[in-house]
C-alpha cells in the first residue's frame, strides 16, 4: 500500500511562486512515474506534469516553461515548482504514482488527497 501526502499549497497573487511537495510512504517509489494533476471547481481533473523513473519530464502546454517537476528518491518526495502563477492555475493539485509514460488519470492507481492552490488577480 502506498500513501501520498501533498503539501505546499496556499493563497498567492498573480506572478508569485509556490513549491508543492508530494511525500510517499509505504513503499519505495523510485521505480514509479509520478504525475501532478489539478482539478478546478466544476471541471475535470487534468494532467499538469510528469516525471518518469528515469527522470524524464513532460508538461502540459499550459504550464510548460513556468512549472518544473523534480524528484528526490532518497526522500521519496516529488516537487512541483510553480512560477509566474496565474488565476487560471487555481485548482486542487494532486500527485499520483503510475507506470510508464502516461498523462492519463486512469493510468495512475495511487493518489494523494490534494492541496489547494489559489491565485488571486
Amino acid at each position: 500500500q502506498v500513501q501520498l501526502v501533498e503539501s505546499g499549497g496556499g493563497l498567492v497573487q498573480t506572478g508569485d511562486s509556490l513549491r508543492l511537495s508530494c511525500a510517499a510512504s509505504g513503499r519505495s517509489f523510485s521505480w514509479f512515474s509520478v504525475g501532478w494533476f489539478r482539478q478546478a471547481p466544476g471541471k475535470e481533473r487534468t494532467f499538469v506534469a510528469r516525471i518518469s523513473n528515469g527522470d524524464s519530464t513532460y508538461y502540459s502546454d499550459s504550464v510548460q516553461g513556468r512549472f518544473t517537476i523534480s524528484r528526490d528518491n532518497t526522500k521519496n518526495t516529488v516537487y512541483l515548482q510553480m512560477n509566474s502563477l496565474q488565476p487560471e492555475d487555481t485548482a486542487v493539485y494532486y500527485c499520483a504514482l503510475g507506470f510508464g509514460a502516461t498523462t492519463s488519470v486512469s493510468e495512475y492507481p495511487y493518489w494523494g488527497q490534494g492541496t489547494q492552490v489559489t491565485v488571486s488577480s
